[in-house]
């Protein structure tokens, strides 16, 4: 079977055309449960107690994946069947004749699973030279979880989280932050989880938010000294550094941007503060609100004592 994206297998759950068999791949572990949250998520919140089975490889028997599946559906278009761990299912940790009969059953299962349902496994590390791991691979539709294909995946991407965590980004906030994260599913996750807490209470999410919130050159230097210094909460180590970047003749605009990487990083619990201290500094530059010198020394000993 082709490999599909996870853009791909929405629209087959959104227009209720589920194939039989489905194995979710890939590095990013937050994203396979992301998306095998999805497939219970096609079924009426009422009637999932019905229909959808979640099973752990490590604690379930073939026979139990085999016995959900044969289950018929209950006033729902297909009965779907998740088995997280899948790996633990179709790679037993010990050799027997006993695990050997089961191997033989999934077997006659993957090649003939019934049309009802849907089993998707959800798998871990995979050592494709295994006999059943290739079978599976050749039959069941693969999904990539740790890839998206372009920008128009990635606005998608965003707006399907965005919606779960009740972040309310508007189109411009979600073209931002595409922007700034690209395709990366760990950068886009990390922007959309700092935008949202820096903007939390707020009844809309606005690109000017995004570009406060999150750094806009992603794959620029993260280990400048004054930004690495205030990391170690050495306070004197990062005052030392900003006075000789301001001794060298680097603009206070350019300085700040290396502080906006310090505050980027904060802890969680402590990254509203750190923007916000960010923004006052940036605002106060800009209109003057004091000698920049001064004003970056402040945000450098408040961004160290923060931590």
């Amino acid at each position: 079977m082709p490999q599909l994206t996870p853009a791909a297998l929405r629209k087959q759950i959104a227009a209720e055309t589920l194939d039989p068999l489905y194995m979710l791949v890939g590095d990013d572990d937050a994203e396979k449960s992301a998306v095998a949250g999805e497939f219970a998520d096609m079924v009426d919140e009422g009637l999932r107690a019905f229909n959808v089975d979640r099973l752990y490889g490590g604690d379930t028997k073939v026979d139990d994946v085999i016995q959900a599946a044969a289950t018929l559906p209950m006033m729902a278009p297909k009965r779907l069947v998740i088995v997280l761990e899948g790996e633990k299912i179709l790679i037993p940790k010990r050799e027997s004749k006993a695990a050997d009969e089961e191997l033989e059953r999934l077997e006659e299962f993957i090649k003939d699973p019934p049309p009802h349902a849907a089993v998707v496994f959800v798998c871990g590390h995979l050592d494709n030279r295994r006999r059943m791991v290739a079978l599976l691979r050749k039959l069941a539709s693969v999904v990539d979880c740790g890839t998206i294909g372009d920008a128009a995946d990635a606005e998608r991407w965003v707006k399907t989280r965005a919606a779960k965590m009740n972040a309310p980004l508007d189109a411009g906030a979600v073209s931002v932050l595409v922007q700034r994260a690209g395709t990366d599913i760990g950068r886009l996750r990390a922007g959309l989880e700092r935008v949202a807490l820096y903007a939390l209470g707020q009844p809309a999410i606005t690109a000017d938010d995004v570009k406060a919130a999150v750094l806009a050159a992603p794959d620029g230097p993260a280990d400048w000294g004054i930004a690495n210094a205030i990391q170690r909460n050495d306070v004197r180590e990062a005052l030392r550094e900003l006075h000789a970047a301001l001794e060298a003749g680097d603009v206070p605009v350019k300085v700040l941007g290396q502080l906006r990487i310090a505050a980027e990083k904060a802890p969680a619990r402590r990254l509203a503060d750190a923007i916000s201290a960010l923004m006052r500094t940036d605002l106060a530059m800009k209109s003057s609100g004091g000698d920049p010198r001064i004003l970056l020394e402040r945000l450098v000993v408040e961004l160290c004592a923060g931590r």
